[in-house]
């Protein structure tokens, strides 16, 4: 369903440079370390986080689930190659009941989360305020395409354990994910003002030749006594994944490092190549015309219901939007 990272020819003369030193934020950065066979994107987000978190009144602990829900969505998305939709909705039993992250290419996201204040102790970490449920993955190509979603169960584990888990069941990509949010206090007028800052790194494994691609999973249901030959991994992937275990959080996030830097850090022993950023923003794609759309899709009793104090008043989930209508607006007889 996830389409892979960019696959761009490069010409044989491309230019070497050293990595810039200036930070990009609200944008992906897709990379390629050829000689590992590896592809990855790398999402670094500031002023547009902070936008889409600041739309409601999160707690602190809620905020930063739903953060790292946004950069998932965006390391994920930003590969679609049309004009569509990639949603990220989480469903679960615990005290973050509802995550829904909206990305509609190239570059538009929108997030909410819902939440029961009551349940949410000091010290909960991201697992604990999922709890259990799933997560489902929809690319919706438009109105006259087929949508295609995946689905993986949360099970008291973190987002990046469910990507893991889908990529491994669902697409058999060896990949490995890391996200990360924090809060950033700078000086202001007014005083020291709390800002949101993300960032997040997808890795995969893709090489040319299929005998070391990842085998088929095991069906599970081979007769007693009969062992399964499982392929010890590539050393490649192996090597891969132990340069990115070393990243901490402070990297992915820090205003000041670029990520060009960043990726230079990890792989310049063997060679990182950096393409263009793709930028990203935070925007709902909520209107009015939508919304009036959405009440005549109700019956007229439906409609008649939603009438209080002479109006209709629709408020959008996403970006706090208030939209009112005059009963006969909203097609009230």
């Amino acid at each position: 369903m996830i389409t892979h990272s960019p696959d761009p020819t490069f010409p044989p003369d491309l230019p070497i440079r050293a990595p810039s030193a200036i930070p990009i934020d609200d944008a992906v950065e897709p990379f390629e370390v050829a000689a590992l066979d590896l592809r990855g994107r790398l999402t670094r987000l500031g002023p547009a986080l902070d936008e889409l978190l600041n739309k409601h009144d999160y707690p602190a602990p809620v905020a930063k689930l739903l953060g790292e829900a946004i950069v998932l969505t965006t390391l994920l998305g930003s590969a679609l190659k049309f004009d569509g939709r990639f949603i990220l909705q989480t469903q679960t039993d615990g005290p973050v009941s509802l995550m829904i992250v909206d990305f509609q290419a190239p570059d538009r996201m929108r997030a909410y989360a819902r939440f029961d204040e009551k349940r949410l102790a000091p010290g909960l970490d991201s697992a604990a305020l999922l709890g259990k449920g799933h997560l489902a993955m929809t690319v919706d190509q438009g109105p006259d395409m087929s949508r295609y979603q995946g689905l993986v169960a949360l099970d008291g584990g973190t987002l990046e354990d469910a990507a893991h888990e889908y990529f491994l069941r669902s697409e058999q990509i060896p990949t490995r994910v890391r996200l990360a949010v924090g809060e950033e206090w700078r000086g202001g007028e007014g005083g020291p003002k709390r800002r949101w800052r993300a960032g997040g790194m997808l890795l995969q494994f893709l090489p040319k030749a299929p005998d070391r691609a990842q085998r088929d999973l095991s069906p599970g249901d081979a007769p007693d006594g009969i062992e399964i030959d499982e392929a010890p991994e590539d050393d490649a992937w192996v090597e891969g994944q132990s340069l990115m275990a070393t990243v901490q959080d402070v990297e992915l996030i820090d205003p000041d490092l670029s990520g060009e830097r960043l990726l230079y850090r990890l792989f310049h022993e063997r060679g990182v190549r950096v393409f263009a950023p793709l930028p990203l923003r935070a925007q709902c794609s909520c209107s009015r015309d939508a919304v009036s759309g959405m009440l005549n899709s109700f019956e007229p009793q439906d409609r008649a219901d939603m009438v209080k104090d002479g109006k209709v008043v629709v408020t959008c989930e996403f970006c706090s939007s208030v939209y009112e209508f005059t009963p006969a607006e909203a097609g009230v007889v």
